[in-house]
């Protein structure tokens, strides 16, 4: 199998670091949306990454698809629960942190627009989206190890993730220094060697 990424996507760093968690060898091929010449289009007509290409050369994406798909490929180490009621609950906590990486990188585009030209009112609102969902992260997070029963899945990948991403693209905005439950168990995370080997690319 092979995986199309960038390396400073969210979403294609969830699917890297579930494939580690889960001992699943990918392929990776690293490319650069904004080229001409970017083979992402010939895979996924969205254009967008992560993309599995799979051994029959069939292609899944979106990332919430890719990851079901592996965790189901191998019963090593599940990181999505079985049973239903956990089940429902890691996939909220993923698709919060999804939509957080949603916002951050809307702001992140309008911010690289020639100053002219850019929406603060829009950066204002999706900023705010952000920290309204890093405060419920945070009070979700507190007196916890992991984020859902007690025990490490997809839903803790999905915040180290978005966490990691906040991190590189918007130091101002200080979320260690202002939501602590979320800092400590950020430091938990990147201690694992599956967010040690793919850590954001500063640039």
């Amino acid at each position: 199998m092979k995986l199309l990424y960038t390396a400073n996507s969210p979403y294609a760093r969830k699917v890297r670091i579930v494939a580690i968690e889960k001992r699943i060898e990918l392929e990776l091929q690293e490319v650069v949306l904004a080229d001409p010449e970017c083979i992402v289009k010939q895979f996924n007509p969205l254009g967008k990454v992560p993309v599995l290409i799979l051994d029959n050369q069939e292609c899944l994406y979106d990332s919430k698809v890719i990851v079901e798909y592996l965790d189901l490929y191998t019963p090593v180490a599940h990181l999505i629960p079985q049973d239903n009621r956990n089940k429902i609950l890691v996939r909220r906590w993923e698709s919060l942190n999804d939509g957080i990486c949603d916002a951050a990188i809307v702001a992140m585009l309008e911010e690289r627009k020639p100053i002219e030209q850019q929406s603060k009112a829009l950066i204002e609102k999706q900023l705010d989206k952000v920290l309204r969902g890093l405060d419920v992260l945070n009070g979700d997070i507190a007196k916890k190890k992991w984020c859902v029963n007690e025990t490490f899945s997809l839903a803790d990948i999905a915040l180290g993730c978005m966490l990691g991403y906040v991190d590189l693209r918007f130091k101002q905005l200080k979320w260690q220094d202002n939501y602590l439950n979320l800092a400590k168990h950020y430091s938990l995370l990147v201690k694992r060697p599956s967010f040690k080997q793919t850590m954001p690319v500063v640039g």
